[in-house]
């Protein structure tokens, strides 16, 4: 059986939440879990917007890269 291991050089993972709190959770979590494969975050890029009703709506792009 051949294995190949490859390191992950660059990562984008995408969030939305309804409230701040929450959104800044699930991108802390997942920092959280990016450090275990060695990688650190490059770039953080959110925005928000409102709905017809007046609900607001977070969203976030987060660019991990490696550490080198």
């Amino acid at each position: 059986m051949n294995f190949n291991l490859e390191l992950i050089d660059d990562k984008i993972e995408f969030f939305d939440a309804h409230d701040l709190k929450t959104l800044e959770k699930n991108i802390n979590t997942q920092i959280d879990h990016n450090k275990a494969i060695l990688l650190s975050v490059h770039h953080v890029s959110h925005q928000m917007s409102v709905d017809e009703n007046g609900k607001r709506f977070y969203s976030a792009v987060v660019h991990f890269k490696s550490k080198k």
